[in-house]
């Protein structure tokens, strides 16, 4: 057993600022160990297998599953997996530290089933739908039918809201990130 065997799990629609967030939680002085997801999309330009995503194959990734290896796992979109697993978890805890989780609204729903009071849920809500399409258009990383595809998610995602433990309305993003420094401080101490 770990003497510190928490989870924080930050989730929001794409485009809400969770990401942004989370990176901002990582250079405070809370005791917080980020949990990196594995998925099966195609490393892109610049990213780091084991930093930003473990890479694995849909063979390899079927096959953590079948061997229950994940703490969840998701098809987000058909034949694209994103999950957890569970050494990932186990590997952060061994440092003394909270696991911090940028994950999707499904993901985080089961880790929250999973772990129960052992696990914060926190939602990042954006002002408005508008203004999250708005910052998703914006991003200009999407081809059209991908970018209907987050939108279409993201729709659907915001109307999970009440599901979660806190939700933070990101109207400033410095403002939302100490809201969530300071739930977190609570939950840990």
């Amino acid at each position: 057993m770990y003497p510190f065997q928490k989870l924080i799990i930050i989730t929001a629609p794409s485009g809400a600022g969770k990401t942004s967030i989370v990176k901002k939680l990582m250079d405070t002085d809370l005791p917080l160990g980020f949990s990196v997801s594995a998925c099966t999309r195609k490393q892109r330009a610049g990213e780091e297998n084991g930093k930003d995503y473990y890479f694995i194959s849909t063979e390899d990734f079927l096959h953590k599953i079948a061997n229950h290896e994940f703490a969840e796992f998701e098809e987000v979109y058909a034949g694209s997996y994103y999950g957890t697993l569970k050494s990932e978890i186990e590997r952060i805890w061994k440092e003394d530290k909270a696991v911090l989780f940028d994950i999707d609204v499904q993901g985080a729903l089961r880790i929250k089933n999973n772990f129960g009071e052992k696990a914060l849920t926190i939602f990042i809500k954006p002002p408005s739908f508008d203004i999250l399409v708005e910052r998703l258009t914006q991003r200009n990383t999407e081809s059209e039918e991908s970018l209907k595809k987050r939108i279409d998610k993201a729709s659907l995602e915001l109307t999970f809201e009440n599901k979660f433990d806190v939700v933070i309305e990101n109207i400033v993003l410095e403002d939302a990130f100490m809201e969530a420094k300071n739930i977190i401080n609570k939950f840990l101490f």
